[in-house]
């Protein structure tokens, strides 16, 4: 066993005490060695709370317990401690030295893990802000009060305070040292200038570091819907946490200082793929038994307190994009890295660096799998962290996007970010990290291929899409939250794109289109002459929503433009269930057709789709595909047009007290309506709220063909401040229902 898997072995049971004290709640007594010295520690006071409520770190938990506190401040700020010795300290005399240690030894200054400051009477920094440095605040015989300045660019981590005290005059003999028992966590500081995470809106800051509790946007670019996701950041797992998972990251001291860096560790650590002890399994198999299945989780919360329990060695099951979103958020804003969490609706998967989402289909337009690899996702969750990037020219600072789900590998693991979203938007893909493929996502050209033997290469370029990637792309909007609706979203994607169409944003796809894609691709993608003149027209008619249980139709309308000449046509019109990644799951229906039509003519071709059809293969999230192709025999015109939708489902009402007390109960009143002709079993709640209670599940009874049905909980808030309540519902055979309700603790 190395070095680091020693110390990091040895750091994860000092950082499970800090839980297991706060749970307990019981005091700790300081583990001193004593020696010669001709002044010996007699104890320290951080002022954990105070320095806390000074730090904006006050609502960690890990603050809750009732004796020995850790530690837990921002660098690029000053905190305050007071020493008393055993007898009267003599700045003149005595020789006593503060140490903080970062990592595992050996601590040497010259290596940056070892910071060492002398107590003398200076009433005043003398360092830079962007320094290490301590005052004397108050003296007071054997008590002192120091001030220390953590430097603006110190580590991220848990450091270890130990006092030195030497004999009069002799640096060289062995010193008395007294060590500090409490933990000291130092994070990223938004509210300080001499940070690079810096962040100048308090607002911001608020939103993007200290909101516990946020909205996930899923389904489609017609029907996206906000998911409550309690991110929890402030849980007393969840720090203790993401410090054994930046162990795992093998990140040196200057790693660990560099935002760039560690948000980079968390892309990659976030999941399990890379074989290094990261958080989440991805699973999207539609198979969960041996773990949770992803949308069951209501919060990042329950996964790090699993995921602790385990010492970080090993992954807890299941995640997908969104959740590993969430994780990451919740890595993110412990830290003190500002993150939000970003929604693509269709969002391209380019697996070859083309640049574009390419398809193949054959002579009669149906489409050939296995070519290409590239797909399209109905929508996909990434993150966006705040930062400079003094490695960019001036002016890609900002939001930098990260990915944690793993996608396609970035230096041979499965990692993504931080790539800049200004040079995203410019085209700038040469920049690190991984731009061309965060440009893709957004921006790609879908490129229809069909085989022809007569064309060089055997593949005719029969159309081309260049608006559907990057329809919309939401976060949670400021200071703003809603639990009926979803009017707390905001619409970001002018800040990865100019407007479709501009003369912008096609200068920056062929600007992006010079980097990493070979000339004869780029030639074939931009410069092939349009395909022949067409003169049917084909019109598939989109779904906005339908309820889970209620029938729906596929229809095109088809019309002859051609004034003299008739057109056969042969048609396919088919629904499928679908993950949202645009991997299909099962088929519902298809049908096929040929048929003739005269000059002008037009006709409606249809399928209706019954719930018995479809009910028993939907699968996570309810998507549904409908796909239409068609070919004009006299022409060789091709056509193809697909389209994606929700199932929607019903909501969970939730009531309770509007206005309730720390420490009195309540009762939660959970009201939901079954919308399916169907007995519901195995049926399941999932109850969490910050503040208000932990994650934990209720099995329920089963639920009659369209019951409404109520159920009672009592709560007991143990934290005042606005909280919010998140109720998750599932069965067998109806998943994910969803409720929230916001509650004022006083």
């Amino acid at each position: 066993m190395n070095g680091n898997d020693n110390y990091s072995r040895d750091q994860y049971a000092k950082l499970r005490e800090d839980i297991e004290r706060t749970r307990r709640q019981s005091g700790h007594q300081p583990n001193t060695r004593l020696g010669p010295p001709p002044i010996s520690v007699a104890g320290v006071e951080l002022y954990a709370r105070e320095n806390a409520k000074l730090h904006n770190t006050h609502q960690y938990e890990l603050l809750n317990t009732k004796d020995s506190p850790p530690l837990i401040i921002r660098r690029g700020q000053t905190f305050y401690m007071a020493i008393r010795f055993k007898k009267p300290f003599n700045p003149t005399v005595d020789t006593v030295r503060l140490h903080f240690e970062f990592g595992p030894p050996p601590y040497l200054m010259q290596k940056g893990n070892l910071i060492s400051l002398p107590l003398t009477n200076a009433s005043l920094f003398t360092r830079e802000k962007t320094m290490w440095d301590v005052r004397t605040h108050q003296h007071e015989n054997s008590v002192i009060t120091i001030d220390v300045q953590v430097a603006g660019g110190a580590p991220v981590g848990v450091w270890k305070m130990k006092i030195l005290s030497y004999v009069t005059g002799n640096l060289s003999a062995p010193p008395e040292i007294y060590e500090i028992p409490q933990n000291v966590y130092i994070l990223f500081n938004p509210w300080s200038k001499e940070d690079s995470v810096y962040l100048d809106k308090e607002d911001a800051r608020k939103e993007y570091v200290l909101n516990d509790v946020g909205k996930i946007f899923v389904g489609t670019q017609k029907e996206p819907r906000g998911r409550r996701w309690i991110y929890g950041q402030f849980a007393d797992s969840v720090l203790p946490g993401a410090m054994l998972m930046l162990n795992h990251s093998k990140l040196d001291y200057t790693g660990r200082a560099s935002p760039i860096l560690v948000s980079r560790a968390i892309s990659k650590l976030v999941n399990s793929e890379n074989d290094d002890k990261g958080i989440v399994v991805g699973n999207w198999s539609g198979m969960y038994d041996d773990g949770m299945a992803p949308w069951m989780w209501t919060g990042s919360a329950a996964i790090m307190d699993e995921y602790f329990k385990n010492g970080g060695e090993q992954s807890v099951k299941y995640g997908q994009c969104w959740v590993f979103a969430g994780v990451a958020t919740t890595m993110c804003r412990t830290l003190g890295l500002p993150c939000r969490t970003v929604t693509n609706f269709v969002s391209a998967h380019d697996t070859d660096r083309s640049l574009t989402v390419d398809k193949y289909f054959d002579e009669k337009g149906e489409k050939i799998e296995g070519v290409s690899n590239d797909s399209i996702w109905n929508f996909h969750v990434w993150n966006d962290v705040w930062m400079t990037r003094p490695d960019l020219p001036p002016g890609y600072g900002g939001w930098q996007s990260i990915d944690s789900t793993p996608q396609e590998t970035s230096a041979n693991v499965f990692q993504m970010g931080p790539s800049s979203v200004e040079a995203v938007r410019r085209g700038q893909v040469g920049f690190d990290f991984d731009c061309p493929f965060v440009f893709a996502e957004v921006n790609a050209d879908i490129i229809k291929w069909t085989r022809d033997e007569n064309v060089e290469g055997g593949w005719r370029k029969a159309a081309s899409d260049k608006y559907k990637i990057g329809q919309f792309m939401l976060t949670k909007k400021i200071g703003v939250d809603d639990d009926v609706g979803d009017t707390d979203a905001e619409n970001i994607v002018a800040e990865y794109k100019d407007q479709e169409g501009t003369v912008e944003e096609r200068m920056a796809v062929l600007n992006a289109a010079r980097y990493g894609v070979a000339p004869s691709i780029r030639y074939a993608v931009y410069d092939m002459p349009t395909p022949e003149a067409e003169d049917v027209s084909f019109d598939l008619m989109e779904i906005d929503q339908i309820m889970i249980g209620q029938p729906f139709s596929v229809t095109v309308r088809v019309k002859n433009k051609n004034k003299t000449d008739t057109r056969t046509v042969g048609a396919v019109l088919s629904a499928s269930t679908v993950y949202y990644t645009g991997v299909l799951a099962r088929k519902v229906t298809r049908q096929r057709g040929n048929f003739t039509l005269k000059p002008n003519q037009s006709e409606v071709l249809s399928i209706k789709v019954t719930p018995d059809d479809y009910l028993d293969k939907l699968v996570d999230y309810a998507m549904m595909k409908i796909y239409a192709i068609a070919t004009v025999e006299e022409t060789k015109q091709t056509w193809a047009e697909e389209d994606d939708f929700t199932v929607s489902k019903p909501k969970i009402r939730l009531e309770s007290p509007d206005n309730l007390r720390v420490g009195k109960e309540f009762q939660l009143v959970i009201r939901l309506t079954n919308p399916l002709n169907r007995h519901l079993t195995d049926c399941l709640f999932t109850i969490e709220g910050p503040g208000l209670s932990g994650p934990y599940r209720v099995k329920f009874r089963d639920i009659a063909p369209l019951e409404n049905v109520v159920h009672y909980e009592r709560l007991v808030p143990q934290r005042s401040g606005n909280r919010i309540i998140l109720v998750n519902f599932s069965s067998r055979q109806l998943i994910e229902v969803l409720g929230s309700k916001h509650v004022n603790v006083v």
